[in-house]
Parts: structure tokens; C-alpha cells; sequence
């Protein structure tokens, strides 16, 4: 089967989609299945991988995105050729898909990653409100309508499009995770390389260091447990356009001796850094389907978090971490001295949490994503057969 991922950015932008779609990628190609990106951005990039089809648009600022309203002629004639296009972003690269493959007879799955109204939220405050009013209510349930297919991560995220009026039908596939560097336990790496001595609790977040993950409000939920507890430590792995306010917030609050903040780090030092922590900690009330949760569980860690869709989907309260019902600071900084104080309960939520984190392994859920293209590409039969479908393939042969 030749499958087109549809994304408005891809690599070198890091990002969980960008990393869900290569990694879906290289395990559908080991089954047989011949897959293309088709994105937007500088097409003298060198690629590590190949049928990457890049068309050319105008950068946004330093953002990593480019804009365009259409494919290069080599990309469309190319696209043309799927048997199945998978869309991880619904406005660029979906209105695309809408305008070249239903036309034609592909049949179109999209993939929703994002809360979109939430990112608007944390990103465009005064303009939050009004931006996920227009995305949730009026263009996704009419994009969607337009979808052979419509995936939610979650079930919670399933239950949230369905409130905001998408009314089609919505399958869940959970993102996988590649599990393989996590089942053999690595070396963890030195606690004394941060500082922290063997009795330390180190808490560990992974992830992008930006307003829509609520580190605010980690990091003073972490100065409260850490007045009471002095062999505390907070480790925060990763980058973003809030770690500058992240750090000084630390030093007013007279923590920063007690957190640490590594930057990127080569995504294979990922195990060797969860191995040394003892349990994992988020406040994001953003995520879908969190790959950092997973692979933290992965790593044999608990998980604190904040009940919502995605964090409420994949951490069992009480059984593989510990999850408050809102963004609630008392509370939350409650079940984090629950975290530091009981010792044996940490340890045995791991070892489940590292069990349940096997339900996420891309062996099995890419299986799931293969039977869902297949169901859509065998529906979609007669499209393909209509005069209008077969009239325009004649014209793209002829370099329409």
C-alpha cells in the first residue's frame, strides 16, 4: 500500500507528531508499505530518511513553519498516486487533502494531536476564547465530516471532539511508543553528575519547556514539598521558549539549588536519564496521548499528574502514579510528598506502570493504524471507480 503522512511541518522541527510520523513510518515500511511525508520547508534539506517531499512556503518567522496554500506540481502528481493519505494537522495540510485526494478517490484518516483550543489558551490568551469557538465548533466538525476516518489517541480526547460536535466516526489508536530501549534496563545515569546524593528523591519532566505545559505551577507545587523535604530534587529535561522565566521563577522561589535544568539532550540518553529518577512528574492539562508519560512508565517510574484527557487515559490513579482531579496546588503538592514519603508504594506503582506502559508499543499500535487503512482504502473501492475519478487521473497524467 502507498500511504501519504500530510503534515504541515516535519523534521528537523522535534515535536511528538514529528516523531509519531517517523516512527509509524519505519514500521509500516518494515511491513511492506511504501510511505511519503508530504510537508512544507527548505527542500535543500538532507534528509536521514528517504520520500520525505517537501514543498517550498514562506517561513514564519523562526517558528519552523512554512506556509503555503498548495503542493509543488512533482508533490501533487506524486500525492495523486496514494492509496491512502494520513493528515496530522487539519487546517494546512487538511484543507490540501480535501482539495487533491477527495476528488480523487483517496481516502483521507486524520489524526487529531492537539487540544487546539487549550494551545490557543496558553498561547494567544486574549484571543484563546474566540480561537477555539471557531476551530472546535465550526471548522473541525465540518473537516471531519469530509474524513473517511477520524482518530483520537485517547478515549478522552474522543469524548472531548464529540463534545465540540464532531459527529463522525471517531476510532481510537493510541500514538505508539518504541519500547525496545526501555525493556533492557540502561545504565542509569550518575546522580553525581547533578548533584544528588543516593538518598535524593529526583522527580524528572521531559518535554517541551513551554506556557501550554503548566510548569508554573509544577515548579510551586515542587517549592512546597521541597520546604518540608531537603533531599528533594526536580530534574526538567528539555527546551522552549520558557526556560529563561522557568529559571528565575527558581531562584525567586529559593529553590533553584534544588532544580536542574539539562536542555536538549540526545533523545538515546532518554532511558539512562528516566533510569536515574524515582518518579515522573507533569502539570500539563494539554496532552492527548502523552509519549513522555508512556515512556516514563516505560523506564518503571510513577506518574503525577493532573486527571485530564490523555493524563486520565494512560495513568491509573493510585495504581501506576498518582493523579489529582483539577489543577488544584494543595492538592497536587500533596500527592507529590505521597510520592517522596512512601517509599515501598513508589516502587510497586513502577513495576506496574512499566507492565501497562505495553499496551502503547508501536508493534501494536501500528497494527491497529494498518487494519484502519485497510478498512478505509476497501470502503473507498467505488469512489475510485466514479467517471469524475477516473476522468481526473487522465488529466494529471497529463501534467495537470
Amino acid at each position: 500500500m502507498r500511504i501519504g503522512m500530510m503534515a504541515d511541518l516535519y523534521k528537523p522541527h522535534v515535536s511528538g507528531v514529528t516523531n509519531y510520523i517517523a516512527l509509524n513510518k519505519a514500521y509500516l515500511e518494515e511491513n511492506g508499505h511504501e510511505v511519503f511525508v508530504f510537508t512544507f520547508g527548505d527542500e535543500n534539506i538532507k534528509d536521514d530518511e528517504a520520500n520525505i517531499i517537501r514543498s517550498p512556503g514562506l517561513p514564519l518567522l523562526d517558528t519552523g513553519f512554512y506556509i503555503n496554500l498548495s503542493y509543488n506540481r512533482d508533490a501533487r502528481k506524486l500525492l495523486y498516486s496514494m492509496d491512502v493519505v494520513h493528515v496530522h494537522h487539519p487546517f494546512l495540510s487538511g484543507s490540501l487533502a480535501l482539495r487533491y485526494c477527495r476528488p480523487r478517490g483517496i481516502p483521507i484518516v486524520y489524526t487529531n494531536h492537539t487540544r487546539y483550543d487549550l494551545y490557543a489558551q496558553a498561547y494567544v490568551p486574549i484571543l484563546g476564547d474566540l480561537i477555539s469557538e471557531t476551530t472546535m465548533t465550526t471548522y473541525l466538525p465540518v473537516f471531519c465530516r469530509l474524513c473517511d476516518l477520524v482518530i483520537a489517541p485517547s478515549p478522552g480526547l474522543r469524548d472531548v471532539l464529540m463534545r465540540f460536535g464532531i459527529d463522525s466516526p471517531i476510532a481510537v489508536v493510541p500514538n505508539g511508543v518504541d519500547l525496545q530501549p526501555f525493556r533492557n534496563p540502561p545504565r542509569p545515569m550518575e546522580r553525581s553528575e547533578f548533584g544528588f546524593g543516593p538518598n535524593d528523591i529526583v522527580l524528572i519532566y521531559v518535554g517541551r519547556l513551554g506556557p501550554e505545559k503548566n510548569l508554573i505551577f509544577l515548579l510551586r507545587s515542587f517549592a512546597g514539598a521541597a520546604k518540608a523535604y531537603d533531599n528533594l530534587a526536580l530534574l526538567l529535561v528539555g527546551d522552549g521558549p520558557e526556560r529563561d522565566n522557568l529559571e528565575d521563577r527558581a531562584q525567586h522561589m529559593g529553590i533553584d539549588d534544588r532544580v536542574f535544568f539539562t536542555g536538549m539532550i540526545p533523545y538515546e540518553k532518554l532511558p539512562s536519564y528516566l533510569s536515574m529518577a524515582d518518579a515522573f512528574v507533569t502539570a500539563s492539562i494539554t496532552e492527548v496521548h502523552p509519549l513522555s508519560v508512556i515512556e516514563a512508565m516505560a523506564a518503571g517510574l510513577p506518574v503525577l499528574g493532573i486527571k485530564s484527557p490523555g493524563i486520565g487515559d494512560t495513568v491509573e490513579n493510585g495504581v501506576t502514579g498518582l493523579l489529582t482531579e483539577e489543577e488544584e496546588l494543595a492538592m497536587f503538592t500533596a500527592k507529590m510528598v505521597r510520592l517522596v514519603t512512601e517509599h515501598q508504594q513508589r516502587k510497586e506503582m513502577g513495576q506496574r506502570a512499566r507492565q501497562a506502559a505495553e499496551n502503547y508499543a508501536i508493534e501494536r499500535t501500528n497494527m491497529m493504524m494498518q487494519e484502519k487503512y485497510r478498512f478505509v482504502y476497501e470502503k473507498a473501492g467505488g469512489r475510485r471507480s466514479g467517471w469524475r475519478v477516473r476522468f481526473l487521473r487522465v488529466l494529471d497524467r497529463w501534467g495537470s
